[in-house]
């Protein structure tokens, strides 16, 4: 039988009608972007680093419901030392320089309740560079990718994770609930809205069964902002 999934306040509905379309500004002015050669190093560190075998992804945020590659198999896993937050800013894709809108990454402390993802044998290297050039767009780098031990129902895997880096102008910190959620109700870029991001996340976060509290919380506060925002307008 399918799950019964628990009714989130931040519907799709609201979401939509809080959208607005955002021009994308362009590159923001002193920030050094990565190049072809970056990524060509980067891609080559971590393959040296890589366990012997399959290589596996692990997906904690819009991996889970927009993958960046093909997969040859899923399976929910979880990693200690490490908890899902929106942690860093971005000026860019779902924010702008005047409007910053925050992302998840991997902070340190925790759990984390995700999936890993095997990535085909013959499109590793291919998928990698997809990945690293919608994770990784700025020096120094605010998402860097890391091996991690995860744990499956199947036994212990060695994935890579995207893991923040805490030395990058853009981390934010940790951020109490009610502060993320003011700048996730108004955050967006051409991408699309921070609000969505959230969305998107939580609901497939409760479709594979996995509860996070604290983006439950934060999704029923963004979903409080947006409506007060819409009788605002519509008083007006």
């Amino acid at each position: 039988m399918p799950r019964t999934l628990r009714e989130m306040a931040l519907t799709a509905d609201l979401v939509a009608r809080a959208t607005r379309l955002v021009e994308d500004a362009g590159p923001s002015p002193g920030a050094v972007y990565m190049t072809d050669e970056d990524y060509d190093v980067a891609i080559g560190n971590v393959l040296a680093q890589a366990p012997v075998g399959d290589v596996w992804l692990f997906g904690y945020g819009s991996l889970l419901w927009k993958p960046a590659c093909e997969f040859t198999e899923s399976r929910i896993a979880t990693v200690r030392g490490w908890h899902r937050a929106f942690c860093f800013r971005v000026a860019r894709f779902r924010g702008t320089r005047d409007r910053p809108g925050l992302m998840l990454a991997l902070d340190r402390g925790g759990r984390c309740k995700g999936m890993v993802f095997k990535l085909p044998p013959a499109q590793i290297s291919a998928s990698l560079n997809v990945l690293f050039r919608r994770e990784m767009v700025v020096k120094p780098a605010v998402n860097v990718p890391r091996w991690m031990t995860v744990e499956t129902d199947e036994g212990l895997i060695r994935a890579l994770g995207m893991a923040v880096n805490r030395q990058s102008p853009h981390y934010a910190g940790k951020l109490q609930l009610d502060e993320a959620a003011d700048i996730l109700a108004s955050a967006a870029g051409h991408w699309g809205s921070c609000a969505e991001y959230l969305r998107e996340t939580v609901f497939r976060l409760e479709e594979l069964g996995i509860h996070d509290e604290s983006l439950w919380q934060l999704q029923a506060l963004v979903a409080e902002r947006l409506q007060s925002s819409l009788r605002c307008q519509t008083s007006k």
